[in-house]
């Protein structure tokens, strides 16, 4: 799940820059399992021994760290993503990218990860990741080369290993955490999705050298090299158009540790032009967006959907709806939503013993600036629920709790206290939706999915758009998803992504 910032009302920040790969932060995550692997990589010649990834990096001493990591990184990110089109799609671009490199003989591990989010990171010993949520943003090969080219550049010049190990990340609570649930025990907390990670940070000098390196290989490979300040752009475009929804999440995304500043895009370029390559350059854009059609888009079951201005989770069978002008975010630590007037609704779970009744729980200590007055029993249909006021800073909170068997599911609605009249309509009118799915329910849901369409000579951005389900501001997506230049159009013949069920 993603992480969302209303400014200082709902916040919790990970402050870091750079490329990041994945350490200490791991050491208190436990692998939960997953899907199918992805892993590609040239290897050497072969040989008499059975060749896997493990016995050829036997002798390398620094893949001990990324094999230690491995298990873990795959945990927090909801294990790898297994599609044999996909796979042998990036297979073909790693391939290339390898047959070029200073090291011929160095393996790399390259694991897509079953995440949403838009991430690329290294660790020592040749372990590569790339997110499913980074493939959809990418609109050819080239721009998977280039970030692929970037990782594998931070393994060649040991930068894993050359940096101190240490976490440059510092956590800060937002008000609804600090304030409202301030001595809240985490141990409670219901898993609606995967964890948080802490990530360690490369410098800038390292970034710009993984930078020429990626970008001297991309153009080696025959690939266009220019893909690089391209793929920065977008990663600045996505980066604008997530604000919009007031997003941020530094936890498990490339944004934070890959920022497209100007003068990185404006060196990528002129990098991109010393490489002298054929404006021919290979950019294979119809044979990439053959190899994502059908990938995931967004979240999965196990973390729950959000559709618009719903979220459905079937797992735990339950859902719930915001009001228009609102914006649903699934975070790591809960679903988030903001809406006019700097409201903010936070929900989550915590375990509860069934004997536990809900007013005492409430009145346990949980919510900070608590007005005990206002504890109140209710009905949400048919399911046990009570609703209470607090006051915390320069907002007013309605919390609500549902209980479902030994969960408890918690809404917390945060509107400054110029405006406190609204919390009851607004915190009554989510609360009220919730409730369990029914089986037809359940079964009519599906996850939403990438699918590549041909333009007609009637088709426009428009109606392609139009086509699209289960995301908000379709024109906005369409473009985004579709890296569409200032000015540009749709043209007939050509291949589109759009995201469909």
């Amino acid at each position: 799940m993603q992480r969302l910032a209303r400014g200082s009302v709902i916040a919790a920040l990970l402050v870091a820059s750079g490329c990041r790969t994945v350490e200490d932060g791991l050491s208190g995550i436990v692998p939960t399992g997953g899907g199918a692997e992805l892993q590609t990589g040239y290897l050497p010649t072969p040989s008499r021994q059975p060749i896997t990834f493990e016995n050829v990096q036997a002798a390398d001493p620094q893949s001990s760290i990324g094999r230690s990591q491995h298990p873990k990184i795959l945990a927090a990110y909801g294990g790898a993503y297994s599609d044999p089109k996909l796979e042998q799609t990036i297979a073909a671009i790693v391939g290339r990218l390898q047959a070029v490199t200073e090291d011929p003989n160095r393996a790399y591990r390259i694991t897509v990860l079953n995440s949403p989010n838009v991430n690329a990171f290294a660790l020592p010993g040749g372990y590569v990741y790339i997110t499913r949520g980074l493939l959809a943003l990418a609109t050819d090969s080239s721009e998977v080369a280039a970030v692929i080219g970037h990782e594998m550049g931070h393994v060649a010049a040991n930068h894993g290993i050359e940096r101190q190990q240490r976490e440059q990340a510092a956590e800060i609570a937002g008000r609804v955490v600090k304030e409202v649930l301030a001595n809240d025990n985490p141990a409670g907390q219901v898993a609606l999705a995967r964890g948080k990670l802490s990530l360690a940070s490369f410098s800038r000098n390292q970034e710009l050298q993984a930078d020429a390196i990626g970008i001297r290989h991309i153009a080696r490979a025959g690939y266009d090299p220019f893909a690089a300040a391209r793929f920065l752009k977008a990663m600045d475009t996505y980066s604008r158009f997530r604000n919009a929804f007031q997003a941020d999440n530094p936890n498990l995304d490339f944004l934070a540790s890959h920022p497209a500043a100007p003068q990185r895009v404006q060196l990528a370029e002129k990098l991109a032009r010393d490489q002298n390559v054929s404006q021919t350059a290979r950019r294979d854009r119809d044979r990439y967006l053959a190899g994502i059609d059908g990938m995931l888009f967004g979240d999965s079951a196990a973390e729950g959907y959000v559709r618009e201005r719903q979220f459905v989770h079937p797992g735990l069978g339950i859902s719930f709806s915001v009001p228009a002008g609102f914006v649903l975010d699934n975070t790591a630590e809960a679903v988030l939503a903001t809406g006019p007037g700097d409201v903010a609704i936070r929900f989550d779970g915590v375990a509860l013993s069934p004997t536990t009744p809900l007013t005492d729980y409430v009145r346990s200590g949980w919510i900070g600036g608590l007005d005990a007055s206002s504890v109140r029993a209710r009905r949400i249909g048919d399911l046990e629920a009570v609703s209470a006021r607090a006051r915390g800073g320069e907002y007013a909170f309605d919390v609500t709790v549902v209980r479902i068997g030994g969960q408890v599911y918690r809404f917390l609605t945060a509107v400054p206290v110029s405006n406190q009249a609204a919390v009851p309509t607004i915190a009554d009118s989510v609360s009220s939706s919730f409730h369990l799915l029914s089986p037809t329910e359940k079964a009519e849901l599906k996850p939403l999915r990438i699918r590549i369409v041909k333009a007609t000579g009637g088709d426009s951005e428009a109606s392609l758009a139009a086509r699209m389900v289960g995301v908000d501001r379709k024109p906005d997506m369409f473009r985004l998803l579709n890296g569409f230049a200032d000015g540009e159009t749709v043209q007939a013949g050509e291949l589109y992504k759009i995201v469909g069920e």
